[in-house]
């Protein structure tokens, strides 16, 4: 697949790294592509480049959101026509939101036209992502939307990065369900002080 990650934050470059060993193509789309952390990524696999974040779009089927909360709106709105793509946004709002809309999943597909949108890859920390294996055994991940073909790619890109399950939390509605699942992560890890190596995993009987 051919997959644009805006934001070389700590979760998109972890997935970067685990998708471009994939096999995957990945544009990392940054503000400043001969800085010294996107020359670096560059390096871990030649699969992997930076672009400016337009350019990374265009080049892309699928585009992940990894973005800074306060840059959702503004580069949103900067990327134009997403209608013919695959947008994953894996970012959380539970700290701030970017205004005027209360998450990016919202921002995306209002300003960029975008019903190919799904939620993922928010519900744990980015040491899951850079090692989703626990004892031998592949933590779950998570979707949420309305879009079959973007449930369909996400949960698809979720074994590439190394998870077990990808589990569909539901439609358009459980995407403000899954960002509170987020913050149930956030709060055993960080507020219980649990630690960040812990995981979800869902058992059955």
């Amino acid at each position: 697949m051919k997959i644009a990650i805006l934001g070389a934050g700590n979760v998109g470059s972890a997935l970067a790294k685990q998708w471009a060993q994939a096999g995957h193509e990945i544009s990392l789309g940054v503000r400043d592509k001969n800085s010294e952390k996107a020359k670096k990524l560059e390096g871990f696999n030649e699969n992997l480049k930076a672009y400016d974040m337009k350019e990374a779009v265009d080049k892309s089927e699928i585009i992940l959101v990894s973005l800074s909360i306060p840059a959702i709106v503004q580069v949103a709105k900067s990327l134009g026509d997403l209608s013919n793509k695959i947008v994953i946004d894996a970012t959380n709002s539970v700290f701030g939101k970017p205004d005027p809309y209360k998450n990016a999943f919202e921002a995306f597909k209002e300003i960029n036209m975008c019903d190919s949108i799904v939620k993922c890859f928010n519900t744990t920390g980015f040491e899951n992502m850079e090692n989703p294996v626990y004892d031998g055994k592949r933590i779950d991940m998570f979707v949420a939307g309305k879009s079959s073909k973007a449930k369909e790619a996400a949960i698809q890109l979720s074994k590439d990065a190394g998870f077990g399950n990808c589990y569909d939390f539901g439609g358009d509605d459980k995407v403000e369900l899954i960002e509170q699942f987020a913050m149930a992560w956030i709060n055993l890890a960080i507020v219980q002080g649990h630690g960040r190596d812990i995981a979800f995993k869902v058992l059955k009987r």
